[in-house]
């Protein structure tokens, strides 16, 4: 009987593909369903819909105490929650489109590497260093500031922290989107002598303090951009990153300082 030759072992079936660098994480998802479903609230009557803007958003000329009370809505309880709640309402669908379109590159990374529960904090928090920028430069101001742009400019902030860094996602090297979010960050002081670092703040600024992008304030007098909130969202963002990244950092060396 002739020999038959040995059958040759399948082929493996190919790797599947390493997962989209801006393939959204929960956190973020979750983030943008928000914002959406709050957004709902513009099919409400201009009346009511209006009120939700004076309870909610962020009203510099609450904390006057060099005039007469104003009686806004929502009372004491407005001055406390507004710091957070203006961050999540938005003007118009292109408004909140646009803040979502920024959000989307940097916020992913920054919800891969925090987690649920920081990113969210995060969020809040430089929402407040956003309205905290407004109202020191915006005093007895009484249009209502609303917009998520601070804390989106907060997340842009942390992400340039270990977005170049090698193996960052910024640094044109493709591979897997979790990896990417999780390598060490630079230091500060060596991320603000990175020439990239600098192009990106130096294009930044040089938006927001020309065209405004983002916030808008809204009232009686008109709208107006609230880019000094970006500035303090952001400034937020990249002082306080260390406070939130989970992420060990990479052996300090003395020419590393932070």
């Amino acid at each position: 009987m002739d020999s038959q030759p040995a059958q040759q072992p399948l082929p493996l079936p190919p790797e599947p593909p390493r997962e989209p660098i801006l393939n959204l994480p929960g956190a973020l998802a979750a983030y943008v369903a928000l914002l959406a479903v709050i957004h709902l609230r513009v099919l409400l009557p201009p009346d009511l819909e209006y009120w939700t803007i004076e309870v909610f958003g962020f009203i510099p000329r609450r904390y006057d105490t060099t005039l007469l009370a104003a009686p806004f809505p929502g009372g004491t309880g407005a001055k406390i929650w507004s710091f957070v709640t203006y961050s999540l309402l938005h003007a118009n669908l292109s408004h909140i489109v646009f803040n979502v379109l920024w959000l989307l590159p940097f916020g992913s990374a920054v919800a891969r590497r925090f987690g649920a529960v920081r990113f969210f904090l995060f969020m809040a928090v430089t929402a407040i260093g956003g309205a905290l920028a407004h109202l020191v430069t915006h005093e007895h101001e009484i249009a209502p500031m609303i917009g998520a742009s601070a804390s989106v400019s907060g997340a842009m902030a942390a992400a340039i922290r270990f977005a170049f860094a090698r193996g960052g996602f910024l640094t044109l090297r493709r591979g897997d989107a979790d990896e990417a979010a999780r390598v060490p960050a630079q230091p500060l002081l060596r991320a603000l002598r990175d020439p990239r670092v600098l192009a990106f703040l130096g294009i930044w600024f040089g938006i927001n303090i020309i065209f405004g992008i983002g916030s808008i304030a809204v009232g009686n007098e008109g709208a107006s951009v609230a880019w000094q909130a970006h500035i303090g969202g952001f400034f937020a963002g990249l002082l306080l990153f260390s406070v939130f990244d989970p992420v060990p950092r990479r052996q300090a060396t003395p020419a590393d300082p932070d």
